[in-house]
């Protein structure tokens, strides 16, 4: 399985900031910082309007692990809006993580499967992520009410996706005042409570790695001021090496800072205990049919449909190990006018290929398990090529399934031609391309997918590889020849 880069969220700040600061008489001042200060003026608490501060943490990065023992020890309980197609995976929390956050009182909520940016997506892909996303999580017994935007994307539409998935809330970003960003000018510096509107919640512009201590004690002392909600995201907790950070020794003194706030009419919950409402049912997300009889499962089979980008639509950049691989798009196509390049150099291991888009199912065929599919795909390329292929399980989750056996190097196009073993129990999806695993240049077109029940026959100059109808399926997750894949675009 890939592991994600970093996920940046979009977020948004005010031009100013007016700091609220503790004085050493245990009184407050407040202070403008955007002129010449003026005399400290003494305010008491009674003045404090009532603030509830709920802390958030995305992604379900494996560091955050220790963030639930930090929240423990000063008796405060956070949010962890988690990916549940990623759970497990290297670099992300386990379930055995996440039953421990639920036992020290934190909540669970959903960021959907793998986190795309949902706006981005067809309505129908959107709804799975969100929706199968919810219902693993409640799978796994945890009680599901709030949810996050990746890259904080929403649209009023995605808004009634979530709902419609039996969601109480959802979470946008950088809609609440913070200092040095001008994007978010007049903002609050507290979000109103109830929410004005609980499925595009106002919150801070998530944690940098560039905020002090003093920094995220200012966003508490300023929306004191204010009264209301304030909600502040944390991605990862970890020292150095990694992005989006707070370090553990910040995030212990802000909790410690923070718990005896209640003394300022300031109170730490969890996002579902401050929205409220029932936990509701279950909703699971349209399903994808499977391939028909006799039709090409391949979305964009030629790669001519584009996006903004220039990237080719429900295709996506794959390969992993010790080489340097560029692929692109190019001549010559075998129809149309475009085709998949792949040009490889300094190999020492590893692969790289044009795939089908890993989702869960607007992109990637929807397959049956026990049935045997045909991979079909044109090439011209300077070394030997095969099939790499993948399964998509019931959960959403992606693994390296099988390769097939070796195609020879054409320097004019050849379709190459192959029948997958029996699908396995439990995998739902597919996505395979010819790779490269040595110096060479590859271009790929028209790729196909046929059940092998009711498809069309292989042509006569095809390129067909022996049917592993004999051999025992590989299992899921293992490549042959001890390779590894480790890395997906």
């Amino acid at each position: 399985m890939s592991t994600p880069a970093p996920r940046p969220h979009r977020s948004r700040s005010l031009r100013r900031r007016i700091a609220v600061v503790l004085a050493t008489t245990g009184l407050l001042a407040l202070t403008s910082l955007t002129a010449t200060p003026a005399p400290t003026e003494a305010v008491g608490t009674s003045l404090l309007r009532p603030l509830t501060v709920s802390l958030t943490f995305d992604d379900g990065n494996a560091n955050q692990a220790a963030a639930g023992a930090t929240l423990k020890k000063y008796g405060l309980k956070g949010t962890f809006f988690v990916n549940s197609g990623t759970i497990g995976a290297p670099g992300f929390m386990t379930w055995a993580d996440l039953n421990t956050l639920k036992s020290q009182g934190n909540e669970i909520g959903g960021h959907t499967l793998s986190h795309p940016d949902l706006a981005t997506i067809a309505p129908d892909e959107a709804k799975r992520q969100v929706c199968d996303d919810r219902a693993a999580l409640t799978a796994k017994g945890f009680s599901v009410r709030s949810f996050a935007y990746p890259f904080a994307s929403l649209t009023p539409a995605l808004e009634t996706i979530v709902k419609n998935c039996g969601y109480n809330s959802a979470r946008a970003l950088g809609d609440l005042a913070y200092p040095g960003d001008p994007d978010c000018v007049g903002c609050p510096s507290a979000a109103k409570l109830p929410p004005v509107d609980p499925f595009a919640t106002q919150a801070l512009p998530q944690v940098e790695s560039s905020w002090t201590l003093n920094d995220l004690k200012g966003t508490v002392t300023r929306a004191e001021a204010a009264g209301g909600w304030l909600q502040l995201t944390f991605h990862n907790v970890c020292a150095a090496t990694c992005e989006l950070n707070v370090t553990p020794a910040v995030l212990d003194a802000f909790a410690k800072w923070l718990a005896p706030r209640v003394l300022m009419r300031t109170t730490v919950k969890t996002v579902g205990d401050v929205v409220g409402g029932a936990v509701k049912p279950v909703v699971r997300g349209p399903v994808a049919g499977p391939i028909g009889p006799g039709v090409n499962g391949v979305v964009n089979p030629g790669m001519e449909d584009v996006t903004a980008d220039g990237s080719p639509r429900c295709w996506m950049k794959g390969g992993y190990g010790a080489n340097t691989a560029v692929l692109g798009l190019g001549t010559p196509a075998h129809g149309g006018s475009r085709a998949g390049t792949l040009t490889m150099s300094g190999y020492s291991d590893g692969d790289a290929k044009w795939v089908q888009q890993f989702d869960l199912g607007a992109c990637t065929p929807t397959v049956q398990a026990g049935r045997t599919y045909s991979l079909r795909q044109w090439y011209t390329s300077s070394a030997v090529t095969q099939f790499a292929v993948y399964l998509r399980d019931a959960a959403g989750v992606w693994h390296y399934w099988t390769s097939s056996p070796w195609f020879a190097a054409s320097s004019s196009y050849t379709e190459a031609a192959w029948t997958t073993p029996a699908i396995p129990a439990g995998m739902t999806g597919i996505s395979f391309g010819l790779n490269l695993f040595s110096n060479g240049t590859l271009v790929t077109d028209d790729a196909a997918i046929y059940d092998t029940v009711g498809a069309p026959a292989v042509a006569a100059s095809a390129v067909e590889a022996p049917t592993p109808a004999q051999a025992p399926a590989v299992a899921p997750g293992v490549e042959p020849q001890g390779l590894t894949e480790t890395h997906v675009d």
